[in-house]
Parts: C-alpha cells; structure tokens; sequence
C-alpha cells in the first residue's frame, strides 16, 4: 500500500509523538523540506535525543554504515533516528541502491529511518531510478512531498509569520514582497525577518518595504525592462548601475533581461493565434511565475511586431558579444539600452494604439 504523508500530516505525527519506521521527504521547496526533517530529528529519542540521533552524509555513506546505524539499539530510549541526506539513487550503482530497498523491510521498530534530500532534486516523474526507489520507501514506509509554494500560497505564509512577530503585512503587499524577492521561501522569510526588525511592531508600510527590501536580479531586471519599455532613460541606466555595483554577472543580467522581451514575443504569438495566454504554461516554465504571463499581457501592445523582433535581435548580438570578446562588459550592456531606449521611443512616435503598428490593426477575437 502506498504511504503518503503531506508536510501538515508529518507535523501532526510529530506533535504527538507518533513518528515511526521510515520517511522520504523530497521536493522542490527545500526550506519546508529541511524544516520537516530537522523536526522529525528533534522529536525521536526523547530526552536522549542528541544521543540517539545518527546524521550520514548521502554522497559518501555506504549502505553497509547506513544498516549498522539502524540495526544499532538507542540509548535509554525507546527510539532512536538514523538520518540520511541526499543519497543519490541516479549516481550510485544499481547493486548498492537494491541493498538500500532490502534494507527498507528490515527497519526494526527502534529505529526511524530519515532519508531525505534538503539540496538534491528529486525527480519521480522523468527519472525511472527515483521512480523505483520511490515507490520502494512508499510500500515500506511514508513518503513527504514538499512542491514547490504558488505565490498565493507564499502571501499566505508570509502575511501568518509577519503576525507571529507582531507586524500587519497586508495580503497585497505581501504579494509585492514576493515579485521583488523572488519564490524562495528562505530569501522571502529573511527579508521579512529584516523588515519586522525594522517595523518593531506594528503596520508594515509600502515605503518601508521599499526602503528594506533587497530585490532579486529578476526583480530588478524586470523593472529595468519596464523602465525600456516607458522611454524612462535615467531610471533605465540608474539600475543597471546599481546591478553592476552589486556585482551581478553581466550575463545573468542579460538572461534575465531576455526574459522580459521573449515572455513579450510569446505572448504576442499567443494573442494572434486567438489562444489564452495561460496556454504558454504549458510549454515553458512559468510555474510560480503566472504573474510574468500577466504583466506580458498588459504590455503586449505596447510594441509592433518589428519592433520586438528588432529588440530580440539586439539581445542576441549583444549575448554573442558578452560571450565571445574581450570587449568591456560594461560598455556593451549599456550599448544594448540604448538601443533598446531609441526602438521604444521611435514606437512611441510611430505607434498608434489604433492602428498605427500591424499587431493593433488586428481584431482578436
């Protein structure tokens, strides 16, 4: 039969001490994940617990050190945890993972048997190894999948733990914490921890946020591309400045800002088709990130066909040249914002919502 535990299950049988024979927690939010398995650790071997708690390293433990560990009895308790991180089922040999899974059936009742990976991806769906091994620990014992939070879920978390520390964080901007952050959860409660810290208690502000928050390179980038997109010249070249004074990598810088304008093209091709937009997600990556579709959506008349195409074409000569000569990175960035600055402002000047470019002559329908 398959055992199945979500994250809120697995807290509650900690909480009543109901922790028993083997759990796998795996998944893509690694910061729940590292919670799960550091309070499954805490609440096995009772008052002896600092005693009777094994912690092995996945990539360099044998299976023979793992089994003298589970086989071995607890000290003045009645159990005792044996935990083991990332054990790589993908690198390892296929004799060494099968004496794992024997292993699995001969877990003696003293022991609780931790297998979890806070820094190795485990993948389930495409992998026929961690498929296998998968389904191994489920049949044996209890499996924690731990996906990946959406951004309402993340303003939820957020808006719960600012009142755990006697802060008001309203839902939207928690929402604004999120898009100038990021998705992980650790970045996210860290900045949070710095802005409480700077509230005291209280009501969190939009102001404050802004004057504590440390923004993500796609957040920034994503404002700079906002600031192409409007003409906004200084602010354009103001933020660029402040990445680089931060040392970002000038090609991160350019991924991320690429992003912007194919996210755009996308959109567009989606929107001309007379498909939803929602639709993009189900070839690239835009789980967490729905709100990029959004903002692509609202700015997708901003340009004429030729016009992204031509932006495009200068992202692409200006990542061959970051990558391919000696010439100042620094240069050829701010290069590419002008050029990017004077297409925008020559769409300004031709572009006619109405029907000034090819794409807003067209009735989609």
């Amino acid at each position: 039969m398959v055992a199945e535990l979500t994250e809120q299950g697995l807290r509650k049988q900690a909480e009543k001490g109901e922790l028993q024979g083997i759990y796998l927690l795996y998944g893509e939010e690694k910061y729940l994940l590292s919670k799960g398995a550091a309070r499954v650790m805490e609440k096995t071997g009772g008052e002896m617990s600092d005693f009777n708690l094994q912690k092995l390293d996945g990539s360099s433990v044998t299976v023979e050190q793992i089994a003298a560990a589970v086989e071995a009895l607890p000290l003045l308790a009645s159990q005792k945890c044996v935990a083991v991180s990332d054990f790589n089922v993908e690198t390892r040999p296929a004799a060494e993972v099968e004496k794992l899974v024997s292993l699995l059936g001969q877990v003696p009742d003293t022991t609780v048997l931790l297998l979890f990976f806070p820094t190795l991806e485990v993948d389930g769906k495409r992998s026929a190894k961690w498929k296998r091994f998968i389904q191994s620990v489920q049949a044996a014992g209890t499996s924690v999948y731990f996906p990946r939070k959406t951004p309402a879920e993340l303003e939820k978390l957020l808006v719960s733990a600012a009142e755990k520390r006697r802060c008001t964080l309203s839902r939207s901007d928690a929402k604004y914490m999120v898009e100038q952050c990021g998705t992980d959860l650790r970045t996210l409660y860290h900045e949070l921890e710095k802005i409480c810290a700077f509230v005291g208690e209280g009501t969190v502000s939009r102001q404050q946020l802004e004057q504590v928050l440390t923004k993500n390179l796609e957040a920034a980038v994503f404002q700079l591309a906002k600031d192409l997109m409007a003409g906004a010249y200084e602010k354009a070249y103001n933020t660029l400045d402040r990445l680089l004074a931060q040392d970002e990598d000038p090609i991160f810088i350019l991924a991320a800002l690429s992003t912007v304008y194919v996210d755009l093209y996308r959109v567009r091709v989606l929107m001309q088709s007379g498909r939803p937009v929602a639709e993009a997600a189900k070839y690239f990556d835009y789980k967490g990130k729905e709100f990029r579709l959004r903002s692509a959506e609202r700015d997708s008349n901003r340009f004429s066909d030729r016009v992204l195409r031509d932006s495009l074409d200068a992202i692409m000569q200006t990542d061959l040249a970051l990558k391919s000569t000696r010439a100042n990175s620094r240069f050829l960035l701010e290069e590419l914002i002008a050029r990017l600055l004077l297409l925008a402002e020559k769409e300004g000047k031709d572009h006619d919502p109405d029907s000034g470019s090819d794409f807003g002559r067209r009735q989609i329908r």
